[in-house]
């Protein structure tokens, strides 16, 4: 006898549902799984024959083979024991087909019968909605996960007895529900917003708020440099506060990169916020793109729509810093292996914060002892590729007394991000109906479009073109962060001054790296 359910799997952040066919026959006794099971997937057998006997249901000495449809697609991960083992009573003849009928099953088993939580749950069910779906079983720990889309019942499941005692109908369970995901998302955020650290805690440093100010309405990439001390770090990490806020699609978005890595733990852990990423300088660069035998979302991934701060940028080891080139770019990391190619998305905003020389006092000749040499060569650790990628570049200026003394009377992060949101709304307008957020993602043919300059200011940028010596990405890069400037003057145009300030923002690295 044949008995059918459905499952599902994760490649990359796409996910497809999985039909589990089993059969069961007379002869010798034998358990198989075919349809490029992985190694997790082929210890199933185990797992599920002895939750099976230890929840008091002895399977009879038979032949069964499950297959996993569609056969091609390489298989991994514990989340099809449920569903093997529910087929299996399907196929004896225990438990009707119809039963599972418009039903997604998902969950690991221990050998005592109890279901265990599972990665990937929330895209696998989001793909289930799509499909018509109507129903998800799945542990009990993952059941507010599946709740999330608003489109499918979801139940959680102690164990494997209360699933099949609830699928013949001997028992009745509530499904779980949140009050709606877009009341639970703006919870969410209003809890977040409320514990993130002010822009009022920082004295002075005017011209470094302003930067940031402009890097947040566009999500431009920012380089800071100055001398320790000079609130590098402390600016950066208050960026998220000045942020738009993620959508209710973006909030799931980037909650599915964080359940494919197995760290949404709770419904408090949904991200409907910016992510705020800000790995050591001793990391990998596997760890920073991601990847391993089966890969998995780095840390570029995890920063997906939020902000990938590096401080002491010149620390990290120039080949890692230079696996961000590509990211920064197409917005996405692919990672190949032999078991298929994964696509992750790595949509970003990069800030760095780095001293400009070894002591951090150069081009103070009275502080710095540095020697050219020593200069030189610390900042080499920083690719010309990855510094022409920054879209703005600041140096954060030694802070005098006066100004740390001066206490209160600076803008909160709440003042600020009006005027960030009011910029964000007419980049909403402008992008209408296309793939685009913000300046920061227009391509060249959008920059022709929406960047177009008059008379005066063509021959202003002509002219800087040919004095600074610029790149065709540079060029680019000045343009959309002139855009941006533009919108925060709600200016529909842009003009002159935007197209000096941005400029001024392409100076500091001039400064230092020539």
């Amino acid at each position: 006898m044949l008995g059918k359910t459905i499952s599902g799997a994760v490649y990359g952040v796409c996910s497809h549902l999985i039909e589990v066919e089993v059969d069961v026959s007379q002869g010798l006794p034998c358990f198989q799984i075919v349809g490029l099971p992985g190694s997790e997937v082929r210890e199933a057998r185990d797992r599920v024959k002895v939750a099976l006997k230890n929840v008091g249901i002895k399977l009879p000495p038979v032949c069964i083979n499950v297959n996993l449809s569609p056969a091609d697609l390489p298989k991994n991960g514990t989340m099809f024991d449920l569903p093997v083992a529910v087929g299996i009573m399907i196929a004896l003849g225990e438990l009707p087909q119809e039963a599972v009928q418009d039903t997604l099953l998902l969950g690991e088993l221990g050998l005592s019968g109890e279901l265990k939580p599972v990665k990937g749950v929330l895209p696998i069910v989001r793909e289930a909605a799509k499909q018509g779906i109507k129903r998800c079983l799945l542990p009990g720990k993952n059941a507010w996960e599946g709740a999330l889309t608003g489109e499918i019942e979801s139940v959680g499941m102690g164990d494997v007895k209360e699933a099949l005692d609830f699928l013949t109908g001997k028992s009745k369970k509530q499904s779980a529900g949140y009050g709606g995901v877009a009341k639970l998302a703006q919870m969410l955020s209003e809890k977040a917003a409320s514990g993130q650290p002010d822009f009022a805690d920082i004295n002075g440093q005017q011209g470094l708020k302003r930067a940031a100010e402009v890097a947040a309405a566009g999500f431009h990439n920012l380089l800071i440099i100055g001398a320790p001390g000079s609130g590098k770090t402390m600016l950066a990490k208050r960026i998220p506060s000045i942020l738009p806020p993620l959508s209710l699609e973006e909030g799931l978005e980037v909650s599915t990169i964080y359940s494919i890595s197995g760290m949404l733990q709770s419904a408090d852990s949904l991200k409907m916020t910016r992510p705020f990423l800000n790995p050591h300088h001793t990391i990998t660069g596997r760890a920073l793109a991601g990847g391993g035998r089966i890969p998995a979302p780095g840390v570029i991934s995890l920063a997906h729509r939020g902000v990938l701060f590096l401080d002491e940028l010149p620390e990290f080891k120039r080949e890692t810093l230079d696996i961000l080139r590509q990211p920064l770019e197409d917005k996405q990391v692919q990672i190949a292996r032999s078991s298929g190619s994964y696509v992750y998305p790595a949509d970003f905003m990069l800030v760095g914060a780095m001293n400009p020389c070894p002591c951090g006092f150069f081009p103070d000749r009275e502080r710095c002892r540095c020697t050219p040499y020593e200069v030189r060569r610390y900042l080499s650790r920083v690719s010309g590729p990855i510094l022409d990628r920054m879209d703005i570049c600041v140096e954060a200026l030694p802070m005098r007394f006066a100004q740390l003394a001066a206490g209160g009377g600076e803008e909160t992060s709440e003042q600020i991000r009006e005027r960030v949101m009011a910029a964000r709304k007419r980049q909403a307008a402008r992008f209408a109906g296309t793939k685009l957020h913000f300046n920061a993602d227009m391509g060249t043919g959008e920059i022709e479009r929406y960047c177009a300059l008059k008379k005066e200011e063509r021959a202003y940028m002509e002219k800087m073109f040919a004095a600074m010596q610029l790149s065709a990405r540079a060029y680019h890069r000045i343009l959309k962060v002139a855009r941006t400037i533009a919108d925060l003057d709600g200016s529909e145009r842009i003009e002159k001054s935007h197209l000096a300030e941005a400029i001024c923002y392409r100076q500091s690295d001039r400064k230092f790296w020539n």
